[in-house]
């Protein structure tokens, strides 16, 4: 539009009693701090997002604590920059929904210190007590909401078994109850002499492409898998073997019907880790009668970092976000 176009039309707009539309306002800051939990002699890394910093008398946010899986680090899979495609980041999304969000990275994963353990599912559940440790401290929260994606699921639902007082509500994605008729398990449980003799395994470019491949190709952007292994190569070329050798060997690791807290149990539709009828066995044994199954459509494995994450975020926003109950039974 020419100049004196452009001021012809802001004047007929002046003439019609509007005014021109003001420029969208740019997204709320995010605020993140960096911690350190200490499980004996080790140092485990947490990390921290929220709209603002936190300040003396304010109101405390609720708090949601994210557990990775078995191939990446906490700031990997929950606050990943992917180049030229936007909205990522799972933290960012729920710190502007009014959480104060929090990761951690597992024992021998990403800035936490690599020992010569493998980080099986025991270790992540000391993990998780550590942290919360640091949680209460910064916070003043005793409580706070989790979320578990994959083998982080199973660590996310052991650690609300033994403690439930920690937990208010738990959501699990891709998680695996007793691995029946799971194809992914199958095809690992190949390898398993290879993690029982050995503490780590490789973590390969390939392997993070696979991640997003190997059930449904298509669910998820080939930059992703790329992006994955760029954030990752920082931390070395391998991984633990602990939750492998445990989801290979050990299942069922959570007891559903020792699970006391609101659970919301997602899979997405083409996920080979569980079948449906596996994880509705799960979700029937539940104890406490506060919970949902959903299935994302159009999603794999990592609902977190797949084209259809931002449907699950909203399920899982609004599961975390409930009305409070008004029962009238008498």
């Amino acid at each position: 539009m020419k100049r004196g176009q452009f001021g012809a039309a802001v004047g007929a707009a002046a003439v019609l009693g509007t005014t021109p539309a003001a420029p969208a306002a740019a997204a709320p800051e995010i605020w993140s701090g960096e911690y350190w939990a200490h499980k004996g002699a080790v140092k485990l890394n947490v990390f921290r997002k929220r709209l603002a910093a936190p300040a003396a008398g304010a109101a405390a946010a609720p708090v949601l604590f994210l557990v990775h899986g078995s191939s990446m680090s906490g700031r990997s899979t929950f606050d990943l920059s992917v180049p030229n495609q936007p909205n990522y980041s799972m933290m960012d999304y729920f710190a502007r929904n009014g959480f104060d969000v929090w990761t951690m990275d597992h024992e021998g994963y990403g800035r936490s210190d690599r020992t010569a353990g493998n980080s099986d599912i025991a270790s992540g559940v000391a993990d998780l007590r550590a942290a919360m440790e640091v949680v209460r401290r910064e916070t003043g929260r005793r409580n706070a909401h989790f979320f578990g994606e994959s083998s982080g699921g199973i660590r996310a639902a052991a650690y609300a078994v033994a403690a439930p007082d920690a937990v208010d509500r738990l959501a699990l994605s891709a998680f695996t109850w007793t691995g029946k008729g799971s194809p992914t398990l199958a095809n690992r449980a190949k390898d398993v002499e290879f993690f029982r003799t050995h503490n780590m395994r490789p973590a390969t470019r390939e392997l993070y492409r696979s991640i997003f491949t190997r059930d449904k190709p298509g669910t998820a952007d080939a930059a992703v898998g790329d992006a994955l292994a760029d954030a990752e190569s920082k931390y070395g070329d391998a991984v633990p073997t602990g939750t492998y050798l445990d989801m290979v060997t050990k299942l069922p690791l959570v007891d559903p019907e020792a699970l006391r807290v609101p659970v919301m149990l997602a899979s997405g539709e083409y996920d080979g880790i569980s079948t449906e009828e596996d994880l509705i066995g799960f979700f029937e044994r539940l104890a406490n009668r506060d919970k949902q199954f959903v299935v994302v459509a159009g999603a794999a494995h990592s609902l977190v970092l797949g084209y259809n994450r931002e449907r699950f975020w909203y399920a899982l926003n609004a599961f975390l976000t409930p009305p409070p109950r008004a029962d009238r039974l008498g």
